[in-house]
């Protein structure tokens, strides 16, 4: 492959009106040496051409028309890497004027601008070609070699139809001088490796570029090389017996006339060359000794470059080795640290574990006391209810199906069945209900003493298996009632103030209690059932507990450990500080006085009656179901139930002299009432309905 740089510039017309071709200047090597560096970087053959024409077009034109160049690469009008061509637009031109074989590159910033293809195929073989075999050839035009003036000719070169190209035609018009020097050196190798300094063949040849002009006054060719000095080049390949260098003057171009000149001439010349070849073999020398210093410099190179790959790989052995026993440590420390921590945690549990069976035991040994107390206690003590055995108690309750089930309490299921030919709910604890034991013991103990028409009556018990047998109440409880669950009808109000009253009554009797009085702390709806009368029973009362006599009336308070009951109906106060007093009960009773007004949810509802009352609406809050409340004392009764309702205990009012009078009051209104008639109705056996009870 021949890689062509070329370059065009204007020339000037002598005296003697020829083509002179001037040395190249700094500035045209420059341009030429990144090109020159690339072709032998890239093993490629390079020929550098000068041409010089006052049309650039018009000469680049001519030599692509004569040398057949197929692709032409040159730079736009814009400054680009290549040089850049002065003058009208030349890339225009010569996509217009070059020959149509040529394909046209016309390249900016490294990009191809614009590109013409070629038409048809090269109708000759380029001379360029050939140059890669034949010597290089020096036309020379008006100059001479070392001041000779005897004029030496090269044998005129053949084109490829065997015609005579003298370089003449078409570079030379009208009789003109040649218009171009040309050296072409074949690249073998690169040697950019030894020096990035290396001599040029301006160093080796120091004769044929030497800028002094010769004895008759002419000036050396302009010389152009296609790269540095080639390791390879020989000088032997310049054989002057079959090829000699055109000298002629300037008035003259190339012919065959011009070897006859004289034989002294061709004895200097020889002397010249034989003199030049010692130069070249001095200096052929000294880069044989260059790149065999070069060659020990790589070689010592490379084994430093391997030395030290080979310390690296050491070094980075080491330095593994000694990550994996750091890692090593790591991971032997890590399980160290995890067995003290797993060898203290067993150490822990151990000790929870000893802890938990010590309190176990004396749990165990508390219970089985208090055990022992109990069965005294009750060998000792007058019985006063009966006592049912499990069997008894199975087949009444056919062993406990749940197709007989009619509530679920706090503490266990609530079964209905017939006990000795009477109605009964048998109250069964579960094995797994907290205190469940003790809460039976309690239950019997202050049932078993209790006689109140307004209060739940235990008719007896089965002590081996927790289970307690109450009285039957048809109508089930007072949320059933009033939320009209089971299809129950809804209350009147003469109904409602008479439920009011014997739940006043009721929680009275219990706060009255001798020696002891005696604090519900669980009073609400679902605790207060309803007879096949409507006479409210209060029950479920396994969650009170004696309140010590040292402290009763107003005053009577008990520091609580947990606060036991439905949230809406327990006491403020007592939840916030644990005092347990009296006055706990009266804050449920007015919830539950609010409630049988209303027939509404407990969340918020002391709330929403004061703000009614003052706006006025307090009708409103009032039960639709009943068309014919009497409005004042059913305001009456919402006002008690707000004082008993008070956040603080202090501001609740007495319930045996202030709450109970206007109870009673309530109910005589009730009973006195035209509509009484309408009471005796509405609770005639006509009209029972059978209710499910809720026990808690």
């Amino acid at each position: 492959m021949t890689w062509v740089v070329a370059e065009a510039k204007g020339f000037g017309i002598s005296e003697h009106n020829s083509l002179v071709s001037k040395d190249p200047d700094d500035q045209t090597k420059e341009i030429f040496r990144p090109y020159r560096v690339f072709c032998a970087r890239k093993d490629l053959h390079c020929k550098d051409v000068v041409l010089e024409d006052g049309d650039v077009a018009r000469a680049l034109i001519e030599y692509t028309s004569h040398t057949a160049i197929e692709h032409l690469v040159i730079g736009s009008s814009n400054k680009t890497g290549f040089l850049r061509f002065k003058g009208s637009d030349i890339p225009g031109t010569l996509s217009k004027g070059a020959p149509d074989f040529c394909t046209i590159y016309v390249v900016s910033k490294g990009k191809i601008q614009s590109m013409r293809s070629a038409s048809r195929p090269v109708p000759f073989v380029s001379p360029l070609l050939t140059l890669n075999s034949d010597p290089p050839r020096v036309p020379l035009s008006g100059a001479t070699v070392k001041g000779e003036r005897r004029p030496l000719e090269v044998p005129p070169r053949r084109s490829h139809d065997g015609t005579t190209d003298s370089f003449r035609s078409p570079f030379t018009r009208k009789g003109m001088a040649e218009r171009y020097v040309e050296i072409s050196t074949p690249v073998d190798s690169d040697i950019t490796f030894v020096s990035s300094g290396r001599s040029s063949i301006d160093k080796l040849f120091p004769t044929l570029t030497n800028n002094n002009t010769s004895e008759s006054g002419f000036s050396n060719p302009r010389l152009s090389y296609s790269s540095d000095t080639d390791a390879n080049y020989s000088f032997e390949s310049l054989n002057f017996g079959r090829r000699s260098i055109d000298i002629t003057s300037p008035d003259h171009s190339f012919s065959s006339d011009g070897f006859s000149s004289s034989s002294q001439t061709t004895d200097d010349v020889e002397a010249e060359m034989r003199r030049l070849k010692l130069e070249l073999k001095q200096t052929m020398e000294m880069y044989s000794t260059a790149c065999k210093e070069a060659l020990s410099a790589q070689h010592m190179a490379v084994e430093l470059q391997r030395w030290k790959i080979e310390e690296e790989k050491r070094m980075e052995e080491a330095r593994m080795a000694e990550e994996a026993a750091l890692a090593m440590a790591e991971r032997e420390r890590a399980k160290s640290k995890a067995a003290i921590e797993t060898a203290e945690a067993q150490k822990r549990i151990a000790e929870l574990e000893a802890q938990k069976r010590l309190n176990a035991e004396m749990k165990a040994l508390k219970e089985s006391e208090e055990r022992r107390k109990a069965i005294d206690a009750l060998a000792n003590k007058d019985v006063r209810y009966r006592r049912y055995s499990i069997e008894e108690i199975e087949e009444a309750t056919s062993f406990f199906a749940e197709a007989l089930k009619i509530g679920e309490g706090g503490y266990g299921p609530v079964y209905k069945c017939l006990l000795d030919h009477t109605p009964v709910a048998v109250k069964v604890l579960r094995p797994d209900a907290a205190q469940g034991r003790s809460q039976f013991q309690r239950e019997v103990e202050v049932l078993s003493c209790i006689r109140h028409p307004n209060m739940v009556l235990l008719l007896g018990a089965c002590p081996e298996y927790g289970c307690l047998v109450y009285e039957h109440l048809s109508r089930g409880s007072l949320d059933d009632v009033l939320f009209c669950r089971g299809n129950s009808p809804a209350l009147p109000w003469q109904l409602r103030f008479k439920i009011v009253c014997e739940i006043g009554t009721g929680l009275l009797f219990l706060h009255q209690t001798k020696p002891e009085p005696l604090v519900h702390r669980d009073l609400k709806p679902a605790n207060i059932l309803l007879d096949r009368n409507y006479v409210a029973k209060i029950s479920d009362v396994g969650l009170a507990r004696l309140v010590p006599p040292s402290v009763a009336n107003n005053v009577t308070q008990y520091r609580m450990t947990s606060a036991a009951g439905t949230f809406c109906y327990i006491d403020p106060e007592y939840q916030q500080t644990g005092m347990l007093g009296v006055k706990s009960d009266i804050y449920s009773l007015g919830i539950i006085f609010l409630q049988i007004l209303t027939a509404r949810p407990p969340m918020g509802l002391t709330h929403h009656v004061e703000r009614a009352i003052e706006k006025g609406k307090f009708v409103d809050m009032l039960d639709s179901k009943v068309c014919d409340w009497p409005i004042d004392e059913a305001l009456t009764l919402a006002k008690i139930a707000i004082k008993c309702a008070e956040l603080r205990r202090k501001d609740r009012p007495d319930l045996g002299k202030e709450v109970l009078p206007e109870l009673n009051r309530l109910r005589e209104l009730a009973e006195s009432n035209d509509q009484h008639s309408v009471l005796n109705g509405f609770i005639s056996p006509s009209n029972q309905s059978q209710v499910s009870v809720q026990v808690s």
